[in-house]
């Protein structure tokens, strides 16, 4: 009996791609090259999954030209990248890798927002370049972190795990917005107070943007919510990109309308809006949050364990639109 066919759309450890041959014939990327979107339809053909990165779109189109899919893997926790009702309409079954990422990208977003209160990258392009020739009481004095008010905005596993940081150990008061609210346990957990979006950036010395991406929250922080902010106040995105208007972001930086930015997460990534990356006040990194190498195997291995579950075993770990298993 012939192995069910899959693609694996970009690099993977060595050890998941050696698992997955155990079950699968497998059409690896191990060179790593970004598959355009007619490259990846003529390689997805005739295959009954795909172990995607997050970044390979999954639309209409493909899922017109590639008849046989039944189930595509992501190996990240957002799926943006994936049409699910077109998906679901087609019987073809997403799945995305919560949990084993909560913990590292919450501690990487709390690593850019004291990057970005305490100027580090700033301080550090200044020493780098040779200027630093003496010390001054105001050199790179940036804004406190401990004991101010932290605002998250979108509380889901991440942004609770933030909150939690913030809280217990930097004495953080910690408010929240979210679509629905968390139930006291929660909230009472991460010591987190409900108020509004307006209230928040009205408010928070620090606000970290954790929501996922879709049509609704695109710009959900844009000029208007900016012109809210304080102008001592940070933004750290590690959500999507999207959720922030680059651009605006980039103008209220350079005019000093809010102390610094912290972004992990761009519009049209890997591509960065130009008037980024000429202001000083702001941290950039290229989408790294989830990056340690446990984290990343842990989430190599729950696509892997998903494919295998879906096409040759018991059912997937984490589906997205179960529905479609109702179907089987």
């Amino acid at each position: 009996m012939s192995k069910p066919s899959i693609l694996i759309a970009r690099a993977v450890f060595p050890e998941v791609l050696q698992r997955l041959r155990q079950y699968f014939e497998v059409d690896d990327n191990q060179a790593d090259e970004a598959l355009s979107p007619a490259a990846l339809i003529a390689r997805l053909r005739g295959k009954q999954g795909v172990f995607s990165t997050g970044m390979e779109r999954i639309d209409a189109e493909v899922l017109a030209a590639c008849p046989e899919l039944r189930i595509c893997a992501n190996q990240a926790v957002g799926y943006n990248n994936l049409d699910i009702a077109t998906m679901t309409a087609r019987g073809v079954l997403g799945t995305n890798a919560p949990d084993v990422l909560t913990e590292t990208t919450a501690d990487f977003g709390f690593a850019l927002l004291m990057a970005t209160a305490r100027r580090i990258t700033e301080s550090e392009h200044y020493l780098r370049s040779g200027r630093w020739q003496r010390w001054r009481y105001d050199m790179f004095a940036g804004v406190d972190i401990h004991g101010t008010t932290l605002g998250v905005i979108g509380m889901g596993r991440i942004g609770q795990a933030i909150a939690r940081r913030g809280a217990h150990g930097f004495g953080m008061k910690v408010i929240y917005h979210n679509r629905s609210r968390l139930d006291g346990a929660a909230e009472a957990a991460c010591q987190a107070r409900y108020v509004s979006k307006d209230e928040l950036l009205r408010t928070a010395d620090h606000v970290v943007l954790v929501v996922p991406y879709t049509p609704q929250s695109h710009h959900t922080i844009g000029a208007a919510e900016l012109a809210l902010m304080k102008p001592t106040a940070t933004l750290v995105n590690i959500a999507r990109g999207g959720i922030v208007d680059d651009a605006a972001l980039a103008a209220a930086l350079r005019e000093r309308r809010i102390a610094g930015a912290g972004l992990d997460v761009f519009e049209g990534e890997p591509t960065v809006h130009p008037d980024l990356l000429t202001v000083p006040n702001v941290v950039l990194t290229p989408h790294i949050g989830s990056a340690t190498l446990p984290t990343r195997l842990a989430m190599a291995n729950l696509a892997a364990d998903n494919l295998i579950g879906f096409l040759t075993g018991d059912g997937p770990l984490t589906p997205i639109n179960p529905e479609v298993l109702d179907r089987k």
